[in-house]
C-alpha cells in the first residue's frame, strides 16, 4: 500500500455527489502539502476535465478512465489507489465490480450505500476475502448512516464513563433537519423496491433489524414506525424515512466490536414534529411520506439541490440511553449543510482520510466498526459536525 500512486480515488467524480466531494478535497486540503495525494476518476476523460476545472481543482489533478461495466478498467484503477470512494449507485446495479476488485487487490473502500439487501450480500460473498486481504470495504459513510452510528458510538462512551455500563435501550431521535433528495437516493430506492418485486427474500432483509449481523440475532427491537408522544422529549414521534438502514448499521457495528452495547442492546430512530394535536397531525402524515418520500415526480439521477440549498441546510440528532433503574443519558450530534448532499460529501471526504490513517483489520464493516472515534476527530475539524453530551 505505501508504495501505491494515490492516497484517494474519486470514482464518479463527474456525478452530483462525486463532484461535492472533489469539491471538499479542493477546499479542505486543495493548497496544502501535506494534504493526500488524489485524483478524479469517471467514464469520460473530457467530463472529468470539465468538472476539475469548474470547481478549481489543480490543472495537473490526475484524471482516471474508468467504468462499471469494464471490471478490467476498476481493478487498475484499485491497484494504484490506498482508498477509492464511489458514489456510483445505486450500488446494487453499479457497484458488484468495484467491491470485488478493492477486495482482490487490498484496497479500501468508502461509499454511501442505503441499499441494505445489497449491503448483506457484499458481507456475505466478500467478508472473509476482505479480512484475509486486508481491505477495509466501508459502506453507509455518509448521513445514512454516519451521525446515527458514531452518535450511538459516543453516547455508549460516555455512558461507560460516567455511569459504568452501556444504555441497553438508545433512542435516536431526529429533533430538525432541513434538507432535499437528489436523483441518486431516488434511483437507489427505485431500484431497491423493484428488487423486492423480483425477490420476495429482499423484503425480509429490508424488515430484519440484524440482517446485517450473520449468525447473530438480538433481542425484539421497537417498530419505530407507530407515531406515539414521548413524555421526556415533549413531542410527537413519527417514522424516519432513513431508519431501516441506520438501525442496521448502528447493530452491525456494535456486532463488529464485540458487542460493546451489550448483546441486549435494544434501538430504534424516529422523527420528533412538536406537542399537541399539531405534532400528532405531522406525525400521521409522515407515516405517509415514509411509504412515498419522493412523491409522484422523484428527481432524476445527477439531479440534487442547490448550492444555497445544499449550505441552509443542517440537522438536530438526539440520543437518550435508557437504563432499567431510571437512568437518562442524552448525547447529540449537529450538522451544518444540506445532510444528504452539502453534509454528506464532507462525511465521505473524511471517512476516506480516516482510513489512510487507520490500522483496522480487513473486512466488510461501517465508519463506526473501523474508525469509531477517529472519524469523530476529523468530522469536528473538517467537515462542520459538533458531537457532545446534554445532560
Amino acid at each position: 500500500m505505501e508504495t501505491r500512486e494515490f492516497d484517494i480515488i474519486v470514482y464518479g467524480a463527474t456525478g452530483y455527489t462525486g463532484r461535492l466531494v472533489a469539491e471538499h478535497f479542493v477546499r479542505e486540503y486543495g493548497a496544502s502539502d501535506s494534504g493526500p495525494k488524489w485524483a478524479m476518476a469517471g467514464r469520460n476523460e473530457d467530463k472529468l476535465a470539465a468538472v476539475r476545472a469548474e470547481i478549481g481543482a489543480s490543472p495537473v489533478t490526475p484524471m482516471i478512465v474508468a467504468d462499471a461495466e469494464d471490471p478490467a478498467s476498476l481493478e487498475a484503477m484499485c491497484r494504484r489507489a490506498k482508498v477509492v470512494i464511489s458514489t456510483v449507485g445505486p450500488y446494487q446495479l453499479y457497484g458488484d465490480a468495484l467491491v470485488e476488485a478493492c477486495v482482490k487487490t487490498g484496497t479500501d473502500y468508502a461509499d454511501l450505500c442505503g441499499e441494505p439487501a445489497w449491503m448483506a450480500e457484499k458481507i456475505a460473498e466478500h467478508h472473509a476475502a476482505a479480512q484475509e486481504s486486508g481491505a477495509r470495504i466501508c459502506f453507509s459513510s455518509g448521513f445514512d448512516s454516519i451521525p446515527f452510528d458514531l452518535g450511538v458510538l459516543m453516547l455508549q462512551k460516555e455512558a461507560k464513563e460516567r455511569h459504568g455500563s452501556p444504555a441497553p435501550r438508545v433512542k435516536g431521535r431526529v429533533r430538525a433537519m432541513k434538507g432535499t433528495f437528489s436523483g441518486g437516493t431516488a434511483a437507489s430506492l427505485g431500484a431497491t423496491m423493484k428488487a423486492a418485486v423480483k425477490n420476495p427474500a429482499v423484503v425480509g432483509v429490508l424488515r430484519d433489524p440484524f440482517a446485517l449481523t450473520p449468525g447473530f440475532e438480538g433481542p425484539d427491537q421497537p417498530s419505530g414506525m407507530v407515531p406515539h408522544y414521548e413524555e421526556d422529549l415533549g413531542k410527537w414521534a413519527a417514522p424516519f424515512v432513513m431508519a431501516a438502514i441506520n438501525t442496521k448499521n448502528v447493530h452491525r457495528t456494535n456486532f463488529l466490536r464485540g458487542h460493546p452495547y451489550g448483546t441486549d442492546f435494544r434501538y430504534d430512530e424516529m422523527v420528533l414534529t412538536s406537542p399537541g394535536d399539531a405534532g400528532k397531525a405531522a406525525a400521521d402524515a409522515l407515516v405517509q411520506m415514509v411509504k412515498n418520500p419522493f412523491g409522484s415526480k422523484p428527481p432524476k439521477p445527477g439531479e440534487g439541490p442547490t448550492k444555497e440549498e445544499r449550505e441552509n441546510g443542517f440537522y438536530d440528532v438526539v440520543f437518550v440511553g435508557e437504563w432499567p433503574d431510571g437512568k437518562t443519558m442524552r448525547y447529540a450530534v449537529k450538522g451544518k449543510f444540506d445532510p444528504g448532499y452539502g453534509s454528506t460529501s464532507r462525511m465521505l471526504g473524511e471517512t476516506a482520510m480516516a482510513l489512510l490513517d487507520s490500522d483496522a483489520e480487513g473486512g466488510v464493516g461501517t465508519p463506526g466498526s473501523f474508525l469509531g472515534e477517529a472519524l469523530v476527530d476529523r468530522l469536528r475539524e473538517h467537515a462542520h459536525l459538533r458531537f457532545e453530551v446534554e445532560n
